[in-house]
């Protein structure tokens, strides 16, 4: 049998743990490979960055079910059915696939941010046809799988701080703002979080004297948990309290209306950054995530622009050093989140 694409693995993944207990996700693929019958052969198949095409792909399928709720991961390399997915199971659905899946909100905005950039969180409804994977050229399908599991790993991430102490989160947007470039060669980032901080759980100083401050808080909360107008009220207060101006409040969870309303108007420069953000940032500046794979794709350099000594002579053998490649990256998170 060869072996199936991860949507043909969703079923199979759930009705493997359907007893609701925790179960690690390397007995999960022993459990799988000997239900679907997979051969030492099909087992050895390997993609080209030398990982094996089955753990791949069961993987993507516990990643693409956990963002639909109906899988959750209560720690690092385990995974056990929810409520919902015990549900989905009574319904015996002949199959599981992307486009069942899209009945659930939390996977329309999982798949909306893996096919945009950056879309305001409350705008997630896309028509369930979109979701489905298109025909582009290949360098559109390229760019599409890399947004995709790119999205799948910021997902992943969020999930991850959501399972640490407060602390760690305090500390991570610290390095993360270090990382975007804040405080420079000459200034210096702190941490203040602890008893009595008064609401500020960080400041970048950005010059050497400590003239120029960027304060920050940070807060760790589950996705059902909006930030409202009087925390960032209390921000703005604590901020007044420390003779600053600029803050930034990040959070795990969202922003209500009314919180990014009264952001926008009061004196002080904020700014609001929510889960989805968050996420986005850490891959774009490889904080809690590394390098998993990169492709290159090339295309011929035009003759317009091919100028010796980097092209090829007439009727000569070499190839030109000169063509243009669009190269992508596919990331995957640390060991640390």
């Amino acid at each position: 049998m060869t072996v199936p694409d991860y949507q043909g693995l969703m079923l199979p993944v759930l009705r493997s743990v359907a007893d609701g207990k925790e179960h690690r996700i390397a007995d999960l693929r022993n459990v799988l490979a000997e239900t679907l019958g997979l051969t030492e052969e099909d087992l050895g198949l390997k993609i080209r960055s030398g990982a094996p095409v089955f753990n791949s792909r069961v993987h993507w399928a516990v990643t693409y079910l956990s963002q639909a709720g109906v899988l959750r991961r209560p720690r690092r390399g385990m995974v056990e059915l929810t409520d919902r997915g015990r549900d989905l199971l009574v319904q015996a659905p002949p199959s599981v696939d992307n486009g069942l899946l899209a009945r659930y909100p939390e996977f329309r905005e999982f798949m909306v941010r893996a096919r945009l950039t950056r879309q305001d969180s409350s705008e997630t409804e896309v028509p369930t046809e979109q979701l489905a994977p298109g025909k582009g050229t290949p360098k559109e399908q390229l760019a599409n799988a890399v947004e995709e599991a790119n999205a799948a790993i910021a997902a992943d991430l969020i999930n991850r701080i959501q399972e640490r102490e407060p602390a760690f989160l305090e500390h991570l947007v610290l390095k993360l703002l270090t990382a975007m470039g804040y405080g420079g060669k000459a200034g210096a980032a702190e941490h203040l979080g602890q008893t009595g901080d008064h609401g500020l759980d960080g400041v970048i100083r950005q010059d050497v004297l400590g003239l120029d401050r960027v304060y920050v808080q940070a807060k760790r909360y589950g996705s059902g948990h909006s930030i409202g107008r009087p925390d960032i009220q209390a921000f703005v207060g604590a901020l007044h309290g420390a003779q600053a101006d600029r803050g930034i409040f990040i959070t795990t969870s969202r922003f209500t209306t009314e919180a990014k309303d009264y952001a926008e108007r009061v004196p002080a420069r904020l700014v609001l950054i929510d889960g989805a953000r968050l996420a986005e940032l850490m891959v774009l500046h490889n904080v809690e995530v590394q390098e998993e794979q990169t492709f290159i794709l090339k295309r011929a350099a035009d003759a317009s622009t091919c100028r010796a000594p980097t092209c090829s002579a007439p009727g000569s053998t070499k190839t030109s050093s000169s063509r243009r490649q669009t190269t992508a990256r596919v990331r995957s998170a640390s060991g640390h989140a």
